[in-house]
This record gives structure tokens, C-alpha cells and sequence, in this order.
């Protein structure tokens, strides 16, 4: 009975139903749109993370002991992930590799003059400014290249664009919900008649509640999907785009149980949300 009642009502007034779940497929749209923004983030961060991302040379007169205790304590502080050692001979390997068509070149350079160094790899990218900053002390490092304003940049825009994602949902959310209300609100003056009948033949509150509110559950439900739908056609078509931009880095493609669980995660939301507004509705309606 309470279904039937719930489908009567929105068919008696379509086009309200269809204005919810536009607005809820908006605003679940752009759910699904920030948490694959999120995961590629997140999956651009690893990538930049498990490189070399600091290049320490050492003076000519550090010893192998000395370099061996920096490794030590370098790896006991818990802020790196790996350190490749490259000696004076494996470097010069590496520069005959580089330079193998220009033999001036290879003739200029032999193993003395080459300094051994460390490719580190940060655990976090955060910490790479203080680990470039220590090393900078140590006594028997020469240089320390490290890309500062690079990675600065990288976790400022990506921080930036987490933040105003999540400002943009909150706002579509409670715009979301407003609407909802409204709508839900319309409908249950439009009804008031009737309900006064229910009452007078002993229809309890509740009774008369729950078609609204699985009627808001249903909008939700469904503006959810549709717009996670969307958000998925969306990132099917740029996908090739955005591959081919980001070259090595391994973000695409996105798995499927991770889409999969965005989906169960965003129904479970739109429904709260369909829930909440409605109740919100027959609530202030039905006082």
C-alpha cells in the first residue's frame, strides 16, 4: 500500500520528480568527478614519490664508511623509502652511456673526477624539504639538487583542488537538500486534503510519512546513480586524453572494484540524503 501510494504520488507530478533527481544526478556527478580527482591525485603523488627525488653528491675525500653511516641513519629516520648508491664507476658508465656519440667528450671525463652519489626516494612527499635540508649539513656532501618548487607546486595544487572539490559537494549538497525539501513540501500541501481524510479514519503519523519519505529515498537512489553514470561515461571518453597527457604515470586505468565501491558509497549518501530531505519536508508539513 505504501508503495502504491509512493508511485501515485509521482506520477501525479512528474516534472517535480524529474527536477529532484536532476539535481541530485548533479550533485553526485560531481561526487563521482572528485573522488576520481582524489584517486589520480593520490596515484600522481605515489608515482612522484617512488622516484629518485633528491640527487646527493659527495665530496672526493668521503670515505665508503662515511657514506655507509649516512645511508644508516638516513634510512633509521623513517622519511625514506629507498637509496640507490651510484659509485664514481657506475657513474661514469652512466655519463659514457649519455654521451656515447660525442667521443671529445668521453675523452674529457674519467672516474676521478665524477662524484659518487644517492638517489633517495622520499616515504612522503612532504618530507623531501626537510631531508634535502639535513643532508645540506652533512660534511661530506658536496650538492644536494633537489626540485623544491616542483613538488611544492604538485602538493599545493593538489591540496587546492581536494579542498574546492569538497567545497563544491558540501554546496551542492545542501542545495540538494533545500530542493528536495521544497519539492517534497509541495507535494504534501497538494495532499493536505487528503491527509486530513487519513487522519479522520485513523492513519497514524507514520502512515502517512513514508510515501514521502521513500519517494525522497527513491530520487535519491536514482539521481545517484544516474549521475555516477554520467561521471563514469565522462571519464571513459577523456580517458585516452588524459593517458596520453600523463605519459608514465600510472593512474589509468582507474580499477573497477574501485568504481564499483564509489557506486555503493554514493547510493548509500544519495539515499541518507533523499531521506533526510524528506523527512526534513513531511516534518515541517505535516505539523
Amino acid at each position: 500500500m505504501v508503495l502504491r501510494t509512493t508511485w501515485h504520488n509521482i506520477r501525479r507530478s512528474p516534472y517535480q520528480a524529474f527536477t529532484a533527481v536532476f539535481i541530485i544526478l548533479q550533485t553526485f556527478f560531481v561526487v563521482s568527478v572528485f573522488a576520481f580527482v582524489v584517486f589520480g591525485s593520490t596515484k600522481i603523488i605515489e608515482y612522484f614519490e617512488s622516484l629518485p627525488q633528491i640527487d646527493v653528491f659527495f665530496r672526493n675525500e668521503a670515505r665508503k664508511d662515511e657514506i655507509n653511516t649516512l645511508k644508516t641513519q638516513l634510512m633509521k629516520s623513517g622519511k625514506i623509502a629507498n637509496i640507490r648508491f651510484v659509485s664514481k664507476e657506475e657513474a661514469l658508465k652512466i655519463y659514457q652511456e649519455q654521451n656515447k656519440d660525442d667521443p671529445l667528450l668521453l675523452e674529457l671525463v674519467t672516474a676521478d673526477i665524477l662524484p659518487a652519489s644517492f638517489h633517495i626516494s622520499a616515504v612522503n612527499i612532504n618530507d623531501l624539504s626537510a631531508v634535502a635540508d639535513s643532508l645540506n649539513k652533512s660534511p661530506i656532501v658536496e650538492r644536494v639538487v633537489f626540485p623544491k618548487q616542483v613538488v611544492s607546486k604538485l602538493i599545493e595544487w593538489t591540496d587546492a583542488l581536494r579542498k574546492v572539490g569538497l567545497v563544491l559537494v558540501i554546496v551542492l549538497g545542501l542545495d540538494s537538500v533545500l530542493i528536495m525539501i521544497i519539492i517534497i513540501g509541495i507535494k504534501v500541501s497538494h495532499k493536505r486534503q487528503d491527509i486530513e481524510i487519513m487522519r479522520l479514519i485513523g492513519a497514524t503519523n507514520w502512515y502517512i510519512r513514508w510515501p514521502f519519505i521513500l519517494e525522497g529515498i527513491l530520487y535519491g537512489a536514482l539521481g545517484g546513480v544516474l549521475g555516477w553514470g554520467v561521471a563514469v561515461g565522462v571519464l571513459w571518453y577523456t580517458t585516452p586524453y588524459l593517458s596520453s597527457f600523463l605519459r608514465d604515470i600510472p593512474v589509468f586505468p582507474i580499477p573497477s572494484i574501485f568504481i564499483l565501491q564509489a557506486l555503493g558509497v554514493e547510493i548509500l549518501l544519495a539515499v541518507v540524503l533523499g531521506a533526510t530531505s524528506s523527512f526534513l519536508a513531511v516534518i515541517r508539513y505535516l505539523k
